[in-house]
């Protein structure tokens, strides 16, 4: 059995993270994003975000038809935080319809897994999306959320 390549533990980005338990090499697939495959609708029925006080899903876009709900069925990538200055990436495998977490360099046994959750932002402002969706990760030029807007 293979050793995994991180445990979960409280971070201090945010809740619960993942944090590397022996050095993982430059461009190692890490874990697949797993969970229930639901619709867009379906989606938007269990996470209402104008009524959640805040802003916190396990779901992960697939493709314009399908999400991945991994609060239902889903692993611990859950748990991988979000981080303007990642060490990982989020891959898509349009053959197999998989989200894949691929460590984009070395990193150092006890270090927080990250990725840019790369929100896409329409209609509101910086401000706004900092407010509702903020970022903690404490990197330099943080951008203060998880949302990607357009000039920011």
């Amino acid at each position: 059995m293979t050793k995994p390549w991180f445990a979960v533990r409280r971070s201090g980005i945010h809740g619960t993270g993942a944090f590397a338990t022996r050095r993982i090499p430059k461009d190692t697939w890490v874990i697949e994003y797993q969970g229930e495959r639901i619709s867009h609708d379906e989606a938007d029925r269990r996470y209402d975000d104008d009524a959640m006080p805040e802003h916190h899903t396990f779901l992960f876009v697939l493709d314009a038809t399908e999400c991945i709900d991994a609060s239902v069925g889903g692993n611990d990538a859950r748990f991988i935080n979000h981080s303007c200055a990642p060490n990982c990436e989020a891959v898509y495998v349009a053959e197999d319809r998989e989200i894949w977490i691929v460590s984009t360099r070395a990193i150092a046994p006890g270090e927080e897994l990250t990725y840019d959750y790369a929100y896409e932002i329409d209609g509101e402002s910086a401000d706004d999306a900092r407010r509702q969706y903020p970022c903690r990760c404490g990197a330099p030029g943080c951008r203060g959320t998880i949302m990607r807007i357009a000039g920011v």
